[in-house]
């Protein structure tokens, strides 16, 4: 007999949002953690850089507003980005009460009192960056990981698969269409297990795994934006997909990120040369935002046939850039680079996912009983590109407010009888090179058509091979039995549909989304988010 688990808070997903979601809810009920690999196994566990917050007297909620909505190249959501810059300080007073730990420093000339050691990284006025080191999201990872374990009304099922959402509308139910639950693969038998919910919360992080080069896990497959698309929940602004210009560039790392704080610090961009380039494409040179930086760096990678650029620290004194970045220190000596000596080989990677599934501050969807939180939403925070370090506030700002509100609620959800999952004639695949190849093909036709710099040929090529691979995934999918390989190939060919399908309708060049054919900012689009929902 098929398993069957019921919640009252489902959670999918365990980075920095679902985990603050699930300390807030877990004194209401009984909580389900659903995480397909290990449950430390997040973007959130490799962000470098850290948490932007105002902490700072010489700081301000307008300087922080000012700075994101600069970056976000008018596209933000003015009233939203006013909140969540608002209210983060206050839920970073929650991690600390949590365990989290930030750097600090010796205040000069202050008798060994201490303050915050703020970083300042690129697109921001004033220091404002709360850290640990180079590895702050592995630190709150491991907090609120603690924090839950004193919880005994949250279950972990790690290693299990989120297949599809439940919808009432896909059970035949009359009345508002509300979700339900979700089909869950359980990867270690092979079983998939029936989830139901009185709430659901995506949490599920973003898609940089459909580009060939990305800063991001192996688990960033969309998962989330997919489930919710084929759901018929709205998705938004796919096509702002931030490049992280600094990802280094080495033939046996595995696309490690170099945070954007060495450049905080110091450190400088420059061609293989030696020469800084930084300050032909923006006032602020090697501090521009990202977008800037990443297209700068592509076209000067083009322009010298060069196959990466230089990131340059070693201005510093040796013991300062150990004690700052111990962990990019040491992971660059393992390949025989000494970032205290000679440059950074960098090139751009797709880091970041602007856009996801259509929600408010407090993670609401337009599908009853479903919510989103962290990257996978897209709340109006990032505009047309993130600003550095945003991200880990957004997500504790709307996992609160989500939390907050279903638990007001949690009481008035029906239950529903769910049918198991149907196999019918599925069988085990018998050839799986079907799955690699496609999934090496889907990467790199993203890659080279809806890169930093696109064009509506590249787009509209990129399409047309997306097409025809989504209908081979699909029918090799209701062939054979469902594994996790072929359940990310799957996911990732409907989010680069989306992607690309986004682009298309944006007939401009703003921030993240560059295109040949369109390259100034059309100001009718200013405010204009492009919206895609599934036909039913």
């Amino acid at each position: 007999m098929a398993t069957e688990r019921h919640f009252d808070f489902l959670i999918l997903g365990s980075g920095i949002a679902g985990l603050f979601y699930a300390m807030k809810v877990a004194p209401h009920g009984s909580v389900g953690i659903v995480t397909k690999k290990h449950r430390a196994e997040s973007n959130t566990n490799y962000a470098q850089g850290g948490i932007a917050a105002v902490t700072s007297k010489e700081d301000s909620v307008e300087m922080h507003l000012k700075d994101t909505l600069q970056a976000g190249a008018g596209l933000c959501n003015e009233a939203v980005v006013r909140t969540i810059v608002e209210e983060g300080p206050e839920r970073v007073g929650e991690l600390m009460q949590m365990g989290m730990e930030f750097s600090e420093r010796e205040v000069p000339g202050a008798d060994g009192e201490r303050e915050f050691d703020l970083g300042k990284e690129g697109g921001h006025s004033k220091r404002r960056i709360l850290h640990a080191k180079d590895a702050t999201g592995r630190a709150i990872e491991a907090a609120l990981l603690n924090a839950i374990n004193a919880h005994d009304s949250v279950e972990w099922f790690e290693d299990h698969f989120a297949i599809d959402l439940i919808t009432t509308e896909k059970l035949g139910v009359e009345g508002e269409n509300r979700c339900v639950g979700v089909y869950v693969l359980n990867q270690l038998n092979g079983e998939v297990e029936t989830f139901s919910a009185k709430t659901v919360l995506l949490a599920t992080g973003g898609c940089g795994k459909v580009y060939l080069y990305t800063t991001n896990p192996d688990i960033a497959t969309g998962d989330g934006v997919a489930m919710a698309y084929r759901a018929g929940v709205p998705v938004a602004n796919m096509e702002f997909i931030q490049f992280h210009p600094t990802c280094l560039y080495h033939s046996k790392a595995k696309t490690f990120l170099v945070t954007e704080a060495v450049r905080g610090e110091g450190g400088i961009i420059k061609g293989i040369d030696g020469e800084a380039f930084m300050d032909r494409y923006h006032k602020l040179a090697s501090l521009a935002p990202r977008d800037v930086v990443a297209r700068a760096i592509d076209a000067e990678m083009k322009k010298t046939g060069s196959d990466s650029v230089h990131l340059d620290i070693t201005d510093k004194p040796a013991k300062f850039i150990a004690d700052r970045f111990p962990n990019i220190h040491q992971t660059c000596l393992k390949f025989g680079i000494d970032i205290t000596r000679e440059p950074i080989p960098i090139v751009p990677a797709a880091h970041y996912q602007c856009g996801g599934v259509l929600t408010d501050t407090s993670g609401r969807t337009d599908l009853a009983g479903l919510r989103a939180v962290g990257e996978v939403a897209c709340t109006g925070l990032h505009g047309a590109n993130r600003l550095a370090s945003n991200s880990l506030l957004e997500a504790v700002v709307c996992a609160h407010q989500a939390a907050m509100e279903v638990v007001e609620k949690i009481g008035d959800h029906p239950d529903v009888e769910i049918p198991p999952w149907q196999t019918g004639n599925a069988h085990d695949a018998d050839e799986l090179v079907v799955v690699s190849h496609n999934w090496d093909e889907l990467r790199r036709t993203m890659w080279d058509y809806v890169g930093i710099v696109r064009t509506t040929k590249r787009l509209q090529r990129a399409k047309t091979r997306i097409a025809l691979l989504r209908e081979e995934i699909q029918q090799y999918y209701w062939d054979f039995t469902v594994t996790s390989d072929l359940l990310e190939l799957r996911n990732i060919a409907t989010v680069a549909d989306l992607i690309v399908s986004c682009a298309l309708q944006r007939p401009e060049s703003r921030g993240l989304h560059y295109t040949l054919d369109y390259p100034e900012r059309n100001e009718e689009w200013a405010q204009k988010n492009t919206i895609v929902r599934r036909e039913k």
